[in-house]
């Protein structure tokens, strides 16, 4: 919400409760509250009782108790925020209820906030389900990876337009590093929720941070199956993100997988709306001969099928001998939804980065230094030189040679 909106929002919100609270007064002196009975008329100038000051501190404690409520009803309605709260509150005496006419104003009054956001559609604002964006961005800013762009938009749309799916999404990334796995990934929590990766709905693992050692394995799959259920119950819609997969020891992957298997209509918490993304060097090899060969055949890269590397890549993955990644049970019994490649960059994808990179710092560019930028990285295989050893990793560091 930007800063602009927050006062109009509450002077609203105080407009709707006053007038609200208006409802509650008759005509000619005669006070009806909205919780109680009518109490008689006063005359001018009559001294009040002491029977009756004491029904107005009263009833005066009640309306602070009041506004009280409508703020957790509001704040529960429009943020998804302390939504418990105003369950505890919501009676706070016998036979004591939020009035049915003050409701009716904040619904008015969180659907007016919603047509400025996307809480209404998604019913959090955390989440913002931006496909659009995401097709767009990935269209222009991922390069040389026409298979990864399909696969991530057709399975990330279908899946968030299924209203009872069976299981959560499941994609594995895979290919060389600095081929736009982990980019692609930051993409997709960007356009998916609000905050990006920084939302309480998104976790991000990184196998080397957060598991360094084995010894210590059975601590790490109990913090993370509780970081995993505690996410699920905080957003309807979480995201979790596992980078170096390939070096995730077989328990862990293993002691996830219920949340990622057919959904359970017996288990309190639904875990079929989450979206898992393994990332992984595994299998680069294999995808990295394909491309070399389709080259070699003077066949486009974009000729390349999902269904030929898909097949290959499952193939390398069975072989693995000693990955845990291969080995876990996410293979076996085929909880991954789709298995998603990322081709090795060629000397043009390069200079496509480093234009990119120059953009993104505001930083004027000539085509001799994206040249020199691109001649900057290692290719490989020795004799053709084809395809950059890290792909646009380093890019962003190399412009700085560039700087006056």
């Amino acid at each position: 919400m930007g800063p602009g909106r927050l006062p109009a929002l509450l002077g609203l919100a105080c407009c709707l409760l006053l007038l609200g609270g208006s409802r509650g007064l008759g005509s000619r002196g005669t006070t009806r509250w909205l919780w109680g009975e009518e109490q008689g008329p006063v005359a001018e100038g009559e001294p009040w009782s002491g029977a009756r000051y004491k029904a107005v501190k009263k009833h005066l404690g009640a309306v602070g108790a009041l506004s009280k409520q409508y703020w957790q009803y509001l704040k529960c309605k429009v943020w998804q925020e302390g939504c418990e709260e105003e369950e505890e509150v919501s009676s706070p005496s016998p036979g004591w209820g939020l009035p049915l006419v003050g409701r009716d104003y904040l619904e008015i009054l969180s659907t007016w906030y919603c047509s400025f956001s996307e809480c209404c559609r998604t019913g959090d604002c955390r989440v913002v389900n931006n496909i659009t964006g995401l097709a767009a961005d990935l269209n222009g800013q991922l390069h040389g990876q026409h298979l990864a762009k399909e696969v991530v938009i057709q399975a990330v749309q279908g899946f968030l337009q299924n209203p009872e799916p069976e299981k959560a999404l499941v994609l594995s990334f895979h290919g060389w590093s600095g081929t736009g796995k982990n980019f692609v990934a930051r993409m997709v929590a960007s356009h998916l929720y609000r905050d990006g990766l920084k939302s309480e709905c998104v976790r991000l693992f990184i196998s080397l941070f957060h598991f360094p050692h084995h010894v210590y394995v059975d601590s790490y799959k109990a913090q993370l199956k509780n970081q995993i259920s505690e996410t699920v119950q905080r957003c309807k819609q979480p995201l979790f993100i596992f980078d170096e997969a390939e070096k995730l020891h077989f328990s862990l992957l293993d002691a996830i997988k219920p949340f990622m298997a057919h959904y359970d209509n017996k288990s309190k918490v639904a875990y079929r709306r989450s979206i898992f993304l393994f990332l992984s060097n595994l299998g680069g090899n294999t995808i990295n001969e394909v491309a070399l060969d389709f080259w070699r055949a003077g066949r486009a890269r974009e000729e390349i099928s999902m269904e030929l590397l898909e097949q290959r890549l499952q193939l390398e993955l069975e072989k693995a001998a000693e990955d845990g990644y291969a080995h876990s049970h996410l293979l076996k019994e085929n909880l991954i939804d789709f298995f998603v490649p990322f081709l090795p960059l060629e000397y043009h994808h390069v200079k496509l980065c480093a234009r990119d990179a120059f953009l993104a710092r505001g930083l004027p560019y000539t085509e001799a230094a994206l040249d020199e930028v691109a001649r900057m990285m290692v290719f490989v295989p020795k004799e053709e030189k084809l395809f950059s050893a890290q792909g646009c990793k380093s890019v962003p560091q190399r412009i700085n040679y560039f700087l006056p």
